[in-house]
This record gives structure tokens, sequence and C-alpha cells, in this order.
């Protein structure tokens, strides 16, 4: 049969893999890349970090077009593959940066095929597919994977090739290795601080972008800022606090690029910095937050902390707000809203009609109406803040009931 392309620029046909079987593989992508990523961890411990850092939702993406390529190029052996090929040269930076040499990552790659082709095997026995056309799979997979590899190993060579006298490449390095998270690898950045005359601050305020980031951003930073803004999630590291005149450089510097600042901590606790900023960013598309040139972490906590885990905090209101799933759709709103204001600004009657909009008798007849419902749940101390906490949540969602 014929190869698959030694260049990883050019994709040739998976012959005689019929174009057919791309039908019976695209429903497996979501499945094996949680498989594959649940194997890799166990099988590469150092891959662990990476998979729960800040730049996980870039590795899952590279996984996933790294699967997706392979499927639709047996559909359409002419698609293009650039973004896949350009997240595999980023692995193999990743690599590079982390001082790593590529045989662990060659491996994961291979361990990911052989997951592929166990899956491959079991719809091979669904649908009473020929041994021969599995083979051709295995023998097309394979091939694919020295495909990634050679991908990765063009990212990987490039940071090593400027790496020695590239001194913004040796502070993209240390960016790396800072926001990749705890424990940080003192001596290898202590190394890098040097040949790249930087010194390693006893605090930091990380700064998550919104691309695309405009080039002139780069010329408008102070000369210690930490940046790569080539990435698919860009960030900045600032040294020290953000002062007045480090606000004053960041307003000139991103010209209208949408930025949020996070929380300034030590260098060991830099990837929840750039976190929380990235989750920020998140919310505002959401329309939670509301949108800014430049939006600050440090006066969106509470809303960070109450809309960490949406499922659990729907399961907490679902829990606190039981005494009321036998009232109809709009009274159940009614109370819940009054209930919200009630609870969170503990004011008379006549303060929260106005807040709300209503009479004050409608007020004490809806608490009357709550006290009804729910007994001493509401005297409760750990009830009342649990159920604070709840409606606070999905009055941020803008929900008036728990999914």
């Amino acid at each position: 049969m014929p190869a698959i392309a030694q260049s990883p620029n050019v994709g040739e046909p998976l012959d005689p893999l019929p174009r057919e079987f791309a039908a019976l593989m695209r429903p497996e992508i979501p499945g094996l890349i949680k498989e594959i990523g649940v194997e890799v961890q166990r099988a590469y411990p150092v891959y662990a970090h990476l998979f729960k850092g800040p730049h996980s939702d870039a590795i899952r993406q590279g996984v996933e077009q790294a699967l997706a390529a392979f499927v639709e190029r047996v559909a359409d052996p002419g698609r293009n593959s650039a973004l896949r090929d350009e997240l595999l040269r980023k692995f193999g930076r990743v690599e590079a940066y982390e001082g790593r040499d590529l045989d662990t990552l060659q491996g994961a790659y291979r361990l990911g095929a052989r997951i592929a082709l166990r899956r491959a095997k079991s719809i091979g026995r669904t649908y009473n597919l020929s041994p021969t056309l599995i083979l051709a799979f295995a023998d097309a997979l394979f091939a694919y994977v020295d495909e990634l590899e050679a991908l990765s190993r063009e990212g990987y060579l490039m940071v090593q090739a400027r790496a020695v006298s590239d001194v913004a490449a040796l502070r993209r390095q240390l960016l790396h290795l800072v926001v990749a998270g705890p424990p940080l690898p003192r001596a290898t950045i202590a190394e890098l601080c040097q040949e790249a005359s930087w010194e390693l601050p006893s605090e930091c305020t990380m700064v998550a972008l919104r691309p695309p980031v405009a080039e002139l951003v780069q010329a408008g930073l102070d000369r210690d800022v930490l940046a790569d803004l080539t990435l698919p999630e860009p960030h900045l590291l600032i040294p020290g606090p953000l002062t007045a005149q480090r606000l004053a450089m960041l307003d000139s510097a991103l010209a209208g690029t949408a930025a949020v600042v996070g929380l300034t901590v030590p260098p060991v606790q830099a990837a929840h910095s750039i976190r929380w900023a990235r989750r920020v960013l998140t919310l505002i598309d959401d329309g939670v937050v509301a949108d800014a040139p430049l939006v600050h972490c440090e006066e969106h906590l509470t809303t960070l902390w109450l809309l960490s885990d949406p499922a659990l905090t729907a399961h907490l209101a679902a829990r606190e707000l039981a005494p009321l799933d036998g009232l109809s759709g709009t009274r159940r709103e009614r109370l819940i809203e009054t209930l919200r204001v009630h609870v969170s600004t503990r004011a008379p009657a006549e303060q929260v009609g106005e807040l709300l909009g209503v009479h004050a008798q409608t007020v004490r007849y809806r608490l009357r109406n709550l006290d009804n419902h729910f007994g001493d749940r509401l005297l409760d101390p750990d009830h009342r803040f649990a159920l604070e906490a709840a409606l606070r949540s999905l009055h941020l969602h803008g929900r008036k009931q728990p999914d």
C-alpha cells in the first residue's frame, strides 16, 4: 500500500483505507482523547502537570487535532493540516523548554497509537471488517505517528538552535518553566536567569491576553517583562506588583488588546495566577464579568470562587432549595429571588421590596412562605451560608434555578 508521505507537509491518501472508514472512526475521537490522556499520564507521570496546568487546553487541542487530522485525511486526502502541524511543533518546543529529550514524547505518541489501534480492532469486530483492512489501518496509523514525531522534532530543534544565542528564546523558556507550575526546577531556572540576564523576583504578576496579539505589543513592554505572544493563550509575567508605572506601561503597550491581570504571587504560584486570569477571560465571554480593556482578577475573587465548579454549585443549590421543589415555576422563581436578596442583604422588608421593585407587604408575605418551607434551616449558620453561596452563584449565571 502507499505509505504516508515522509515529509509532514505533504498529505498523501491513506489507500487502501476506504473513505467510508472515517465515518466509523469519527465518533470515537472524544472517547479516545480522554483515554489517551489517562493512559499517557499513567505511563509518563512527568506529563501529569502539563495535562493539569495552564496549557492543558492547548495540549488537549493538539491531541484532538492529531486524531481528527488522521480521520479527516482518510475522508479527504487533500485536507489542510496547518493547525495540527503547528500544535505538534509546539509539543516539541515544550519538550525542549523543559529540558527533556524526545524519547518520552515519542513513547507517548506510540502509546496513543496503540490505544487507537485497540479501538479500531473493536470497531472491526462490531462491523465485521476484514482483518486486511485493520492491518492497513495499523500500517497507516504508525506511519502517521512517524509524521507527528517529525513535526515535533522540528519544534524541538528550533528551540535548541536558537536558545544558545537568542536571549528572547531563553526568556520564553524561563516563562514556560515558571508558568508550568510547581515544583519549579530551581537549578534550571537559576542557570537560565544567568544566561538571559534576568533576575527571578520574589513576586510576579501574571497577565492573560486575548489573542490575536499585535506585533507592536512586545515593543511596548518593559525589558524585564517575560512574554510569549505566539501561544494560543498568550500571556505576560511582570516582575513584582502592578505599580502605577507598570499599569501605565501595560495601557500603552496593549493598545486595545483585551487582557486580565492576575494576582501578584510568588513565582511558585504563577500557574495559579494565570489560570485564574484565563478563567476571568472565559467569564467575560460568558457575560458574567463586565468586559473592559484591562480587567483585574482582584476585583472578581468571589465570582471566581463561586463559579469554580458549576456542576458542584448546581448540586449544592438543588440540595439547599429542595424545600421549594413542589412549587410552580413562576412562584418558585419569585421566592428564590426574594430569598437571595434577603439572605445577602439582611435588610428589612421595606429595603428588600425596593431592591425587588415590589411592596414591602409582598416581601413579608413571601418571607412567611419561605419560613414555612425552610423552617429552622434559615436559622442554621451552615445552611444559611451554603444557601447564600448557591444563590449568589445562580444569580451570577443569570439563572433562577439549578439545572
